[in-house]
């Protein structure tokens, strides 16, 4: 696979989980890596590990629901390391549990929608002109097989702005193919994350591992090495798509 030596990638939600594998695996592959967080202490440990393995990396603070923070971070971004290259606009949370859908809160709602959905909107809105502007560039979204498996246990607020970023990323693909930008978007599954390997009890792991034809959960670094393929030449032909890293479970019915 060819190396991403030269390029600046910006990672967003990248403090922990998925986004801070994609954000070690880019910088061994020789990306200029911005790490993005609200939690200054996770996003620092980040960066240090990556200035450890001898990687150029920077950290930037924001709340990427807001368009005045991305514009913030973007100059500064682009003051220090240039326009990135690749974009992936990871961040992102479920901020209601499940329930009954008429139980849902119009809070919660807008809270899952504007963390998702929203905020991957403002993120390549700001991101977007300067790709335009020099005629190529790289961004990849990150969805989840919520979006594509209906379950009467899914949080539907979070299940729903999934989707919305799936169709958001194929209509985004359709436009700006012509400016040499590609978009791309990677949907998982279950992943053990720190957090989910301590919010799941064994027993639901156990469980949860039957539905997959690959009979494991997912890792963050499997989707981070999904990340590199579509960040990285070898996917230049490819844009539009919707990327299942699920382990097989999709495809089950």
């Amino acid at each position: 696979m060819s190396s991403l030596t030269g390029k600046v990638a910006l990672i967003t939600g990248s403090s922990r989980g998925i986004g801070a594998a994609i954000a070690k695996l880019f910088s061994q592959q020789g990306a200029k890596v911005v790490v993005h967080g609200r939690d200054q202490a996770a996003l620092s440990k980040v960066r240090s590990e990556i200035e450890q393995a001898g990687g150029t990396v920077i950290e930037v603070l924001g709340d990427v629901s807001r368009f005045s923070d991305i514009e913030s971070m973007r100059q500064r971004i682009e003051t220090e390391l240039g326009p990135p290259d690749i974009l992936v606009a990871n961040a992102g949370a479920s901020l209601t549990p499940p329930g009954i859908f008429e139980d849902i809160t119009e809070e919660g709602w807008h809270a899952t929608v504007n963390a998702n959905l929203t905020a991957t909107f403002l993120t390549i809105k700001s991101f977007l002109p300067a790709m335009k502007a020099r005629g190529s560039g790289n961004v990849i979204t990150m969805s989840s097989a919520a979006a594509r498996r209906p379950h009467p246990q899914s949080p539907v607020p979070y299940a729903a702005a999934k989707a919305g970023i799936q169709m958001l990323t194929q209509h985004l693909a359709a436009q700006v193919g012509r400016h040499g930008i590609r978009v791309n978007c990677i949907a998982p599954e279950t992943i053990l994350t720190e957090r989910n390997k301590r919010m799941i009890p064994d027993a639901q792991k156990t469980s949860l591992v039957e539905i997959h034809p690959i009979k494991r959960l997912g890792t963050p670094d499997d989707v981070a090495r999904a990340a590199l393929f579509l960040a990285s030449d070898e996917s230049a032909w490819i844009t539009g798509m919707i990327l299942d890293v699920t382990g097989g479970a999709v495809m089950v019915t």
